[in-house]
This record gives structure tokens, sequence and C-alpha cells, in this order.
């Protein structure tokens, strides 16, 4: 049976501590369920180091950490969290390298998930550190790609935030791109939407509409392929940049720098400009597969 996203990332955890010398740090990282299964129970001895509930100080303390060369995790269990964490991260840790010449990297694993869990902790905040630079940022939501990530980390000397998804932790297969030389729309989707923009591709070419999908994986730097220039330039509408986070940050950068390749237009779809609640009816949740379908035809009844 093939691994899953969770059983990958537990073992390149404990690949880090007990074989490359690294360290682990977080919040109630032994509390129940392992931070949802991706930890092996190891404990401070062996370098899974909890944190208190100082969630500045903790950026700091891992800062330090890198500084001295053991190559931490930083292990934040809601993205939303990041608010709090990030600034020594991206004001020290991010800059440190261009300054004076110290690299200081850091394994960012943030970790989001949506489902009235409130305004603070749902939902995917890449965008947060996307401005900054010094910083990489991959959405990893397979095996093979979260182990891309974390050896590029370990050859590489910089801060990468690993923008991970819970609803992608149980997925144990890779997710190609779909192309369609003569594609109706593409969409270029990120995160946990990749799983909704197979699905949507799958149910409209059964209604006779061709939608390319191309996954956005590394995040930053962001580097737009010759063949993505040619499939947009040879499609009907364009295309749409899907994220589970607010579409202005990521969403708006990616699609501009798309549109500036290709003078095609490219739309955005992420949260609602909304503050989530902590009831189904108040939520706010990523672009789902019915919301994609609509935003699709839409597009397309718009341009006749």
């Amino acid at each position: 049976m093939a691994k899953t996203v969770r059983e990958t990332i537990k073992n390149v955890v404990r690949t880090h501590l007990t074989q490359k010398n690294g360290l682990a740090f977080g919040q109630c990282l032994s509390a129940v369920g392992w931070v949802g299964g991706t930890l092996p129970e190891l404990y401070e001895k062996d370098g899974m180091i909890e944190l208190s509930m100082a969630d500045v100080a903790g950026g700091g303390i891992v800062v330090g950490s890198a500084l001295a060369g053991r190559r931490p995790f930083y292990i934040i269990r809601y993205q939303g969290f990041n608010w709090y964490n990030a600034p020594i991260i991206v004001n020290y840790a991010c800059k440190s390298k261009e300054i004076w010449k110290v690299p200081c990297p850091i394994f960012i694993r943030s970790i989001a998930m949506e489902g009235g869990i409130g305004p603070v902790a749902g939902s995917s905040h890449h965008s947060l550190y996307y401005r900054m630079p010094g910083v990489k940022i991959i959405a990893p939501m397979t095996p093979k790609e979260y182990e891309m990530a974390y050896e590029e980390f370990m050859e590489k000397d910089d801060v990468y935030y690993i923008s991970e998804h819970r609803g992608s932790f149980n997925n144990s297969e890779e997710l190609p791109d779909i192309i369609y030389e003569d594609s109706d729309l593409i969409l270029f989707p990120i995160s946990i939407t990749r799983f909704a923009a197979q699905q949507t591709s799958k149910i409209l070419s059964e209604r006779g509409l061709k939608i390319s999908v191309i996954h956005q994986v590394k995040i930053k730097p962001f580097y737009i392929k010759e063949e993505w220039i040619k499939l947009l330039i040879n499609s009907k509408f364009g295309g749409i940049v899907l994220d589970d986070d607010y579409v202005d940050g990521i969403p708006r950068c990616l699609a501009h720098e798309i549109m500036l390749k290709t003078k095609k237009t490219i739309d955005v779809m992420g949260l609602n400009p909304r503050t989530a609640g902590f009831h189904p009816k108040v939520d706010n949740l990523p672009p789902s597969l019915e919301r994609i379908i609509d935003k699709v035809y839409s597009i397309i009844e718009s341009d006749k």
C-alpha cells in the first residue's frame, strides 16, 4: 500500500531528528494525536522540543537554533498562528543571509485546516510570508512533493515555508497536471484546492469542456514554464488561480505575473473577504468543486 502524506511527513521528521542532528519545535507536539499523526513518538532527548504558549517567543527560539546550525523544524499547528509566530522569522531569519552572510535555515511546517475553527486558526496564510525576501514557499499535497521539499531544504541554506493542509494527510496519490492542448480554460490551483480542481476537470470533460489543471507546488520563487504560456495563449478563456488563502495576496500576484507573460485574462478564487466563525453557517471555506464549476461557466458565458 502506498505511503500517505501523513506517513511521509512522519518519516521525514524521524529521519531529521535521529539521523540529521536536527531539532523540531512546536506547541503541544506530544498531545493527543501527535499533530494529526505526522510526528513520531520522540521526546526532548531525541530533539522534539515542546515550546510554551508564548507564540512570538517561540519564533525567536527557533531562529537561535537555526543560527547554531541545527536546521530546526518549526511546527505551527494552525497557519493563522503565523500572525504571532512570523515576526522574528521574517525580520531576522529571512534577512540574515543577505545582510550578514549568515544563513538561518528553518523548515516551517505550517498546517492549514478549515471547518468551524474560528477567525484565527483556519485556512492557509502563506501570503503572510510571500512578500518577504529570503524565504521559499512550497505547498506539497503529495508524498513525493513533500520529500522533494525536505530534500531541497537540506541542500540549501534558506528559510522554507512549507504550507501543509490536513486535508492532504490521507492522500497517497500523486497529482499530475491535466493538459489539453486546446483548452477552454486552465486552472492553477494551490494547496487543498488542487483536489477540487482535479474533480472539476473530470466532471466538465464529461460535459464537453476541456479544463486543464496545472498544479502549483513551488510558490516562491514562482517560475512560469514555457509550456504554460503556450497553453494559455492557445486557450479560449484564459485561466483561474485557486487558493486556500485570501485572494488579495498570492493569487493576485501569480495571476498578474501570468497575465504579463501571456496577455490572457487570469481570474482568481480564494477565501471570501470576510472573517470565519465557529459555526458552519459563518465559516469561510476554500473554493469548493461547486464554486469552481460555477466560476468556469460564468467566465465562459460572459465571453459570449
